[in-house]
């Protein structure tokens, strides 16, 4: 889910400071007849905003770090106020930075972290609690006791009874029917019956449920437009891809009000504009995706085959579907990539949550000064020196799928060196993509067109020639330095006439480096299944009495 889910920058989480910088290419080759188009990407832990022109180039950037309150243990929640203004701040220092007006923006996209949501009241505004972010775990018992349920054994057993009978696929997928803590489901079930007020306004309509997109769209149109897209819609668990609506089966089993939900609109498309009165002219917002799926846009992966991988917070692996939903038996959900007019795009995909938060780590504890080093400090020793590290602090997901995994450092001996823990992490965020990649490919049997990655901790030369070596493929890293904001660009320009089609941004996307596999194989393969091995002694942990 997740979204999560982002690019790591590593300057800007280092230091917290808000930056505005203008490109370099600022000035050369402008005409008064160029268009600007403004992307606002709002990350797990940084905001950022950027303006493009038509061919692609950043002509200047601001961004922001999020604040992040941990109320409790497991509590992850933001201001939504200080977010919305944040994004004002965002927006206009962006615009400042490329020497442009608001009146020349025209168009802004919005890309978003996902499922991190808020509910307020239609008639006043405000908010009945703070932002509760993707990576919240309050509801965790209930996705625990949901997932044990008679209810939920009734309804797979159910589903794989009509798949029986009917073949359907979306039987098929219905009958693994699993709750998670990063949907939104069981966290907004959890708002519904704890805080005060949001189900009586439900039952009044007059309550409003949004994630951070729906938030901020309904800010900046002053209340006048409570929407989202159908690329975040799908990732909520409230979705059905089949159906390509909400779905009355999860709202009728967990007793969450329709009349809270947000109205879904094309990817690209018409989303109302900003009021006058926050930037000086109406800005329209002509598009709204989630981050993965803007990043996927941003890589022009357009084709059933494609494959892209974001390595930021977490990794995401996402594998383009083409115009139906796949039906996964082992935890690899279905989304919606985009809608723009009939095109209706779905991908795959697996993810590891725990990719940037492990070197963040990492930092935070001295192994290093700076997360530039880990490539030369891996690349410093043979191998791992029979170090296993298993990146878990959030559970492992696909095609693991064990939320009681627990992190855990094996086979250290007085002979091990950071370079050999640096080295046994990097090996496996290699693994956890690994594996990942694996699932996707022999789940969805699509043949494979291109492979093609992004995201802060892909800026590693070391980590993404290994990935080509493990897998044996060559891998396309993008020469732009944040594909989730370009796709919302693209996206956004696509509906204000700024681009014509999907041929001419594939003109735009630039490859930086692509990293062709070498034969180390058998190097690695004692490693890797060392570290499998090390994997499975880390499941099931918190069963035994150690969580909380």
């Amino acid at each position: 889910m997740a979204s999560g889910e982002k690019q790591m920058d590593s300057n800007a989480a280092a230091s917290g400071r808000k930056r505005s910088v203008s490109s370099p290419l600022h000035g050369a080759g402008d005409s008064a007849e160029d268009c600007y188009v403004l992307a606002l990407d709002v990350g797990t832990t940084t905001m950022r905003g950027h303006v493009y022109d038509r061919q692609g180039r950043i002509k200047g950037s601001s961004s922001v770090k999020l604040q992040i309150d941990q109320l409790k243990p497991g509590w992850f929640e933001i201001d939504p106020h200080k977010l919305f203004d944040d994004a004002k701040t965002v927006i206009r220092d962006s615009i400042r930075a490329a020497g442009l007006t608001a009146g020349q923006v025209k168009c802004l996209g919005i890309a978003t972290q996902r499922n991190t949501f808020v509910t307020w009241d239609r008639e006043t505004g405000e908010t009945f609690h703070n932002l509760i972010s993707w990576q919240d775990l309050r509801a965790s018992d209930d996705v625990l006791q949901w997932n044990n349920s008679v209810t939920l054994r009734l309804l797979n057993s159910g589903a794989r009874f009509a798949h029986f009978f009917t073949r359907q696929k979306r039987h098929k997928a219905a009958s693994v029917l699993r709750f998670m803590t990063k949907q939104v489901t069981l966290r907004l079930h959890w708002v519904l019956n704890n805080v005060p007020n949001v189900r009586s306004r439900a039952c009044e309509n007059q309550a409003l449920f949004g994630c951070i997109e729906t938030w901020l769209v309904w800010k900046l149109t002053d209340g006048q437009v409570h929407a989202t897209d159908y690329s975040c819609a799908s990732t909520t668990g409230i979705f059905d891809p089949y159906s390509v609506e909400w779905s009355p089966v999860v709202t009728g089993l967990v007793n969450i009000p329709t009349s809270i939900l947000p109205e879904i609109r094309d990817t690209s498309g018409d989303f109302g504009s900003t009021h006058p009165d926050i930037f000086g002219v109406p800005i329209p917002i002509r598009a709204v995706v989630a981050d993965q799926q803007g990043a996927m846009f941003g890589q022009c992966c357009f084709k059933a085959g494609d494959i892209k991988c974001t390595m930021g917070t977490g990794t995401f692996v996402d594998i383009n579907t083409g115009s139906k939903p796949h039906a996964s038996m082992t935890g690899l959900y279905p989304l919606v990539a985009w809608k723009i007019g009939k095109d209706l795009t779905y991908i795959a995909e697996g993810h590891s949550a725990d990719t940037g938060t492990v070197l963040e780590w990492a930092q935070k504890i001295g192994l290093f000064e700076d997360v530039s080093e880990t490539g030369e400090m891996a690349a410093s020793v043979q191998d791992s020196g029979g170090v296993c590290f298993v990146p878990s602090f959030s559970g492992l997901q696909q095609p693991v799928n064990d939320d009681s995994a627990t992190t855990s450092l094996m086979g250290v001996t007085q002979a091990t060196t950071k370079a050999h823990i640096v080295r046994a992490m990097l090996d496996s965020l290699a693994f956890r993509f690994k594996g990942l990649y694996e699932a996707i490919i022999s789940e969805t049997q699509i043949p494979l067109s291109c492979i093609r990655v992004d995201g802060g901790v892909c800026n590693n030369d070391f980590l993404v020639q290994m990935l080509a070596d493990i897998i044996h493929q060559p891998i396309d890293r993008s020469a732009h330095p944040d594909m989730t904001s370009l796709g919302a660009a693209f996206l956004a320009g696509l509906a204000s006439g700024v681009w014509q089609s999907k041929e001419e941004l594939q003109a735009l996307r630039t490859t930086g480096r692509v990293f062709e596999p070498q034969p180390t194989w058998d190097s690695i393969r004692d490693s890797f299944h060392l570290w499998e091995k090390a994997l499975s002694r880390s499941l099931n942990w918190y069963h035994l009495g150690n969580h909380h």
